[in-house]
């Protein structure tokens, strides 16, 4: 009888000595290569290529499409709430509309403000050179706001129509007296029964065809086409404004950048920007 308690050797078999091949992938008896470096540089290419993508798709939809701007101000008050040290509207603008159309009354728009109306105005860039550079650059893709004084207004009158503001008859264009809802007299520092224009009179004032009056919702917190025109000196001593060169106070339609469609910023003031017509009232 055999004594199992002894070692058991166990000699391999010829046919299974052949070491174990690595597994392949095409089921071939070829062990798999490794990975080329080209497959690599394609990896890192399709990557370029999608960020790339991404950026120009960026950059055409902030210059062609919408563009988000921050409400730093309260000249548009109660439509639009900004402050200093708080926390403004973010509002989108959409560039497309007047591309098809021509800016009307009562529409908010975002617009340039030309060289008389930026008197005063500091400009957002660095005086480090390579940094002024780099935020150049990065306004050029849309990273950051562009180096100009972009003003929100509220269109009142158009090329053609005659704007004007009398004690006796309130804020009139050729001749009709407004409907203007938006208007809050709890954010002004006049009551608008006692004071209709809500500053000095002004006008009458042809505006000139392709050039934009501009007024803010908070008429007494707003330096718009009233602050900027300018005045014959008999007038001025009445009080009366803008009875000098009707283009000093207007807006070429070529600086509106585009239409204040809705708030996207805070979520509690979410919704859509008027555009009510005063002239319609």
């Amino acid at each position: 009888m055999r004594d199992y308690s002894d070692p058991v050797t166990v000699t391999p078999d010829p046919a299974d000595s052949t070491p174990e091949q690595p597994a392949t992938t095409d089921g071939s008896d070829k062990p798999a290569k490794p990975d080329k470096p080209g497959k690599k540089h394609s990896a890192l290419r399709e990557g370029v290529i999608l960020v790339g993508t991404a950026v120009l798709l960026y950059y055409v939809m902030l210059t062609f499409v919408a563009r988000p701007y921050l409400i730093p101000s309260e000249s548009m008050e109660p439509t639009l709430h900004g402050c200093k040290g708080c926390v403004g509207d973010r509002i989108m603008v959409d560039k497309l509309s007047y591309r098809f159309s021509s800016p009307e009354p009562g529409d908010v728009v975002v617009f340039k403000g030309p060289p008389n109306w930026n008197v005063g105005y500091k400009s957002i860039r660095s005086d480090n050179t390579a940094i002024r550079w780099v935020q150049n650059a990065l306004s050029f893709i849309g990273f950051v706001p562009p180096d100009e004084n972009d003003l929100v207004k509220r269109i009142i009158a158009v090329g053609g129509q005659t704007v004007e503001c009398r004690a006796d008859t309130g804020l009139t264009v050729d001749g009709k007296k407004l409907d203007e809802p938006y208007l809050d007299p709890a954010t002004m520092m006049a009551d608008p029964v006692v004071y209709p224009c809500l500053g000095n009179e002004f006008g009458p004032v042809k505006v000139p065809e392709g050039r934009l009056w501009m007024m803010g919702d908070n008429r007494t917190h707003s330096a718009d086409s009233r602050a900027h025109c300018t005045s014959s000196p008999a007038e001025a001593q009445k009080g009366i404004l803008c009875t000098g060169d009707p283009f000093t106070g207007t807006v070429p339609v070529d600086n509106v950048i585009g239409k204040a469609r809705f708030i996207a910023w805070p979520p509690s003031r979410w919704g859509g920007v008027s555009s009510f017509d005063p002239q319609q009232g």
